[in-house]
């Protein structure tokens, strides 16, 4: 079982990003997955929550290389953008 006082935090993190746009992506799709995380994807999220705003919201869109430490299923259904409720 994932530790809640993690979750919470990350959470917390994502949905206080410091752009509403950034906070709309990066939320979203937290609170559109994180219920099926394991500890290893939690730590991919905690990893990604590591890096600029700008950098994540261009992996996600598709505008940049995503580095090979995020690519895979999380960051694919990342760039599938459903999550995002305005």
């Amino acid at each position: 079982m994932i530790d809640p006082v993690r979750l919470s935090r990350a959470r917390f993190r994502a949905w206080h990003r410091g752009t509403r746009e950034a906070d709309y992506m990066i939320g979203g799709f937290f609170d559109r997955y994180h219920g099926d995380w394991d500890e290893a994807d939690l730590a991919w999220f905690e990893s990604l929550l590591e890096e600029d705003d700008v950098d994540v919201m261009a992996w996600a869109l598709r505008t940049q290389a995503v580095p090979d430490r995020f690519a895979g299923p999380q960051m694919a259904a990342m760039q599938q953008l459903d999550y995002v409720e305005i």
